[in-house]
């Protein structure tokens, strides 16, 4: 048998035919769609019926010894594909057979189908379509005329086809996830390089106004996931994914990346890029330029100029940035130290790159943040600023380091129309950055404007749905617009993503305060403080649940624990502020207030619910208009 099939035009096996010249399967006479990889594979099996066919046989058949790509993961989805073809199954298998670690076997009978039975079959057609060839009679009259009705009720059926693809285009692809790239190195000490360059393609795409792109917050959550992609494509709410693979070798790296439409599992594209180390941001842009152009998005000519654009980097310099930002991703106050490090590196090395002092400038942001307030505001904000305009003065279109001097500008300088120009500018060089939106919207907060900050907020959400502290701030923007039910939804919606979240508990509780359900909000600020290592932030928040509850010792304990804890360069003045008020002693809760104000603190505080009993209070008028907040 393997003789007879090698050498055939056309073969059959159950209720299948495969014309292997022109490369085209069918079921009963009707075509099936399989793509040209499946088919070659297929193909291989036929011309060995009953066979053991190696899976090095087959990988030399798939793709050639200079092609790059995960080979068993992507043998196995083509035979996968293979089998939703032929209606297989791989645990009772009709036609093809898994031999475990070795290969794969044709089972079912292979018949060839003769040169004469084709020609006959071929002639039938033309009958049927009347390319007879002149001066020949017409065989088979009857059977002429009933394919002549066939033919009738095929054009009708190809009519009816025609109108509804008309009324139902294929699917477009206007979103995407773009998965963790694998490390293929064998080194796990190299993640942070293939973690870096899934950021960067990320960050790429997200540039394309057309196009929804997941963050990586988000996207990274899936590293080592097992879970099938039309899963993960439901899950994050996106048409299509990206998945591949970063092999990196000295100075050389390869970056193997295809596009699957998540409706139907369906393998749109597939490439590999190789070159130096140097050139890895343009083999990037490569990619994304690929990516762009099979699902055909019409690009601006500031979008093409962005993707063009990879310039040479010192290797050692972008080693060092992707490292910074692989610590910088973790969120922790060891992690933020350790980022501050490698782009300190990174900048010692390459002073004229642009990225490495945006990512600066963004742990300079966080280290100064109350939520980590792992330096004073005073020292973290101007650094941050800094290392920002310097990131934008060798880079004006590094819509991250727009959004980085945004921040600053808010938090530390209270120059909100320069705030509001830089968040602007951002969020139009990258539509896709969600903490350019996240950021924008505590801005819009600031200025009054709630219901487009929430607006603003379910953008970022979009973006990054599965991002932690976006869900957190999402519930607490809700709670500063008095929606408090929402709040709650919101917060447990966070809290079943990581129930070991503290800022997640930590908004629970400041719905359920608002809503006085007093024994409620004083266990979610418990389970925030254990959480957070005693944030200040969550126990302050916790005195004002006893205050609120009447219980006045526990609040007046942890005020004066809280006073204990302040230092020359942070005195926890907005924190012992909220406590004060919550007590009713106004005069305390002012005089910290302005401490604060001397102090630099970020006036976003200010508009949270803890303030309320100072609103009506001239002195916080005062406060407000000297700061430049709406009163």
């Amino acid at each position: 048998m393997p003789d007879a099939t090698q050498h055939a035009r056309s073969v059959r096996f159950g209720l299948f035919e495969v014309d292997l010249r022109a490369g085209e399967l069918r079921k009963h006479g009707l075509k099936i769609r399989l793509q040209e990889q499946p088919f070659q594979i297929l193909a291989l099996l036929l011309e060995r019926p009953r066979e053991l066919v190696s899976r090095e046989e087959l990988r030399n058949r798939l793709w050639t010894a200079d092609t790059f790509v995960d080979f068993d993961h992507g043998l196995n989805k083509t035979i996968n594909k293979i089998r939703e073809a032929l209606g297989d199954s791989a645990e009772n298998p009709r036609f093809i057979e898994t031999v475990a670690r070795r290969g794969y076997r044709f089972i079912a009978d292979v018949s060839v189908i003769d040169e004469e039975q084709l020609g006959k079959a071929e002639a039938a057609v033309a009958v049927s379509t009347g390319s007879t060839t002149p001066g020949k009679k017409r065989p088979w009259p009857l059977a002429g005329e009933l394919s002549a009705v066939t033919l009738a009720l095929l054009l009708v059926a190809l009519g009816a086809w025609k109108l509804r693809s008309r009324n139902n285009p294929a699917t477009a692809i206007r979103s995407l996830a773009v998965l963790p790239l694998r490390n293929l190195s064998a080194d796990a000490s190299q993640d942070y390089f293939a973690d870096g360059m899934t950021d960067e393609l990320i960050t790429d795409l997200a540039q394309l106004r057309a196009l929804r792109v997941i963050s990586s917050t988000s996207a990274m959550l899936y590293k080592d996931t097992r879970k099938p992609l039309r899963q993960i494509a439901q899950e994050l709410n996106v048409d299509a994914v990206v998945e591949g693979s970063v092999l990196r070798s000295g100075d050389r790296v390869r970056i193997t990346a295809q596009l699957i439409q998540a409706s139907d599992d369906k393998h749109l594209w597939a490439q590999s890029y190789e070159g130096d180390l140097r050139n890895t941001l343009a083999l990037q842009n490569q990619v994304a330029r690929a990516i762009a152009d099979q699902i055909q998005i019409n690009l601006s000519k500031p979008e093409q100029v962005a993707l063009k654009h990879g310039r040479v980097v010192d290797p050692e310099a972008y080693e060092a940035y992707l490292k910074g930002r692989y610590f910088w991703n973790k969120r922790t106050v060891d992690g933020l130290k350790k980022a501050k490090d490698f782009f300190d590196q990174a900048i010692a090395k390459d002073p004229s790159y642009a990225p490495a002092y945006s990512g600066l400038a963004d742990t300079y942001a966080l280290l100064g943040d109350w939520q980590y307030a792992v330096m004073p505001a005073k020292e973290a904000l101007p650094r941050a600023k800094a290392a920002a305009t310097k990131a934008l003065e060798l880079d004006e279109t590094l819509g991250e380091a727009h959004a980085s001097l945004a921040f600053c500008l808010d938090g530390f300088d209270w120059d909100w129309t320069s705030a509001e120009r830089e968040f602007k500018r951002a969020i139009e060089l990258n539509p896709g950055y969600a903490t350019a939106h996240h950021w924008y919207a505590w801005h819009l907060n600031l200025m009054g404007k709630n219901d487009e900050a929430i607006k603003e907020m379910k953008k970022a959400q979009d973006l990054d749905p599965l991002s932690l502290i976006i869900n957190s701030d999402f519930a607490e923007l809700l709670v500063i617009a008095h929606f408090y039910d929402d709040a709650i939804q919101q917060s447990r919606k966070t809290i079943e993503m990581d129930p070991n979240f503290a800022l997640a508990h930590n908004q629970l509780g400041q719905a359920y305060l608002q809503k006085q359900m007093h024994e409620e909000a004083i266990a979610e600020f418990q389970t925030a403080v254990q959480l957070s290592g005693g944030s200040s932030i969550c126990v302050a928040n916790l005195a004002r649940a006893y205050a609120s509850a009447g219980k006045t010792n526990e609040a007046v304990r942890i005020l004066n624990d809280l006073k204990k804890r302040s230092t020359s360069g942070s005195s926890n003045a907005s924190e012992i502020a909220a406590i004060y008020a919550a007590l009713g002693d106004k005069d305390e809760a002012m005089s910290w207030v302005e401490k604060g104000y001397e102090e630099r603190f970020n006036p976003g505080v200010l508009t949270r619910p803890g303030f309320d009993p100072l609103r009506s209070d001239p002195r916080f008028q005062d406060s407000l208009r000297r700061i430049g907040l709406p009163q």
